[in-house]
């Protein structure tokens, strides 16, 4: 088993910045896949990025490529997404997410086999 517990969310205006972090426990974190996931009221989770178990490989969806950028810290067992530049259209509950077996960062939800609590983000304009 791993728990994920997302931490970080709040209110900020356009063009602001905040950082999520994610920590985990129960496995060995260092060997995970790690994405984050967004879900905006009436919309379908959608992938935002994700990192591979050493961090030197990372994949963002096109809306946030330039502006946010994810991170790890084994040693911490922590994920990081760092969000700059915030826009409106990035208010949504913020979820961390945990891929134990797949040798590459997928950008669906199926492979992720945990699963945080999620963390709400509103930007205000």
């Amino acid at each position: 088993q791993v728990q994920l517990v997302e931490s970080g969310g709040g209110l900020v205006q356009a063009g602001g910045s905040l950082r999520l972090s994610c920590a985990a426990s129960g496995r060995t974190f260092s060997s995970f896949i790690m994405g984050w996931f967004r879900q905006a009221p009436g919309k379908k989770r959608e992938f935002v990025a994700g990192i591979n178990w050493s961090g030197g490989n990372t994949y963002y969806a096109d809306s946030v490529k330039g502006r946010f950028t994810i991170s790890r810290v084994n040693a911490k067992n922590t994920v990081y997404l760092q969000m700059n530049s915030l826009k409106p259209e990035d208010t949504a509950v913020y979820y961390c997410a945990a891929d134990v077996d797949s040798p590459y960062i997928a950008t669906m939800t199926s492979p992720y086999d945990y699963w945080g609590q999620g963390t709400q983000v509103t930007v205000s304009s």
